[in-house]
């Protein structure tokens, strides 16, 4: 399999984070941090979707989010509220 050899560069507080969440998935840290970029495209590519669709059809209303929310298996914060 090719690879592309990437160098990236932490705050130390950060990469020793890194390091310690790759250790206890017990993945290599080049296999850890490629699953967090794929996730990272992946949700920025939802973004950019669902800004495409509610500029055609307009923004989700809060019922819709709850029934997506819910079908998912997803707990959403409501407006206002701190994220945990």
């Amino acid at each position: 399999m090719k690879v592309y050899k990437l160098s990236v560069s932490f705050d130390p507080e950060l990469g020793h984070a890194v390091r310690d969440a790759a250790g206890r998935s017990g993945q290599p840290l080049s296999s850890w941090l490629a699953e967090a970029a794929a996730a990272k495209l992946r949700a920025d590519a939802l973004a950019d979707f669902l800004d495409s669709w509610e500029a055609e059809h307009g923004s989700l209303t809060p019922e819709e989010l709850a029934a997506a929310a819910a079908k998912l298996h997803l707990s959403i914060p409501s407006i206002g509220s701190p994220v945990e």
